[in-house]
């Protein structure tokens, strides 16, 4: 059974989706552009200032359902420049623990709300070992 994940501590949907979907162990979440979750604004123009407040609204989405980003088994990063990669990909590298989550980066021609970095993740709970 399916079942809509919230958290008050990353920006709300602005529309007919939910931040995250939960189904048996595997949690989708939507993607996560860089806004603040109280004023709803854009953090900022540094796409190094965008992705750390993208990971972190991931993390506040991945906390309601019991998890963290050691449960991330696969990101898409959305960019609307390739020039940004290097920058994001250092911030991404201090947020995410060998093994890597899988990953597929692209290059888009624009983001909501002029963002320059978008991640969805696919999150699933690790069961303990007998």
């Amino acid at each position: 059974m399916k079942r809509a994940i919230t958290s008050d501590r990353a920006p709300k949907a602005v529309g007919p989706y939910s931040q995250a979907v939960a189904f048996g162990d595997l949690l989708f979440c939507s993607g996560q552009i860089p806004l603040d979750p109280v004023s709803g604004a854009v953090v900022s123009s540094d796409v190094a200032a965008q992705t750390e407040r993208v990971i972190e609204n991931i993390k506040a989405v991945l906390t309601v359902n019991a998890m963290t980003l050691d449960d991330v088994i696969k990101t898409t990063v959305f960019l609307t420049t390739m020039d940004d990669f290097a920058a994001m990909n250092e911030v991404y590298a201090r947020h995410f623990a060998q093994p890597f989550p899988a990953r597929s980066t692209v290059a888009v021609l624009a983001l909501p709300r002029g963002a320059k970095v978008e991640i969805e993740v696919t999150a699933a709970k690790q069961r303990a070992k007998a």
